[in-house]
């Protein structure tokens, strides 16, 4: 992300990152969840992320199916960005 190469979609609850969120992730909610919804990535590779992987994988499929090529998820979701060191925000 860092390099500009990733565009981070957080589908948690907006409660949930409020908590803490990914710094410069977009949050678009897995409960209403629309592929339209993602803002256009600018050649950047989606991302789909969550707590621990399990809604990245239903939201990258569910962008498939609407026709996107939104295939990549975050393994791990939060819970693994936390175990390997890197940052989050508080805040949202």
């Amino acid at each position: 992300m860092a390099e500009g190469r990733y565009l981070l979609v957080d589908v948690r609850e907006t409660h949930e990152v409020a908590a803490e969120a990914y710094p410069g992730g977009v949050v678009v909610p897995l409960s209403s969840f629309d592929a339209k919804d993602i803002p256009d990535p600018k050649g950047k590779e989606v991302v789909f992320a969550c707590r621990s992987g399990k809604r990245s994988v239903t939201s990258s499929l569910a962008a498939q199916a609407a026709g996107f090529a939104y295939d990549k998820h975050l393994a791990g979701g939060i819970l693994g960005w936390k175990a390997a060191g890197l940052p989050t925000k508080s805040g949202g």
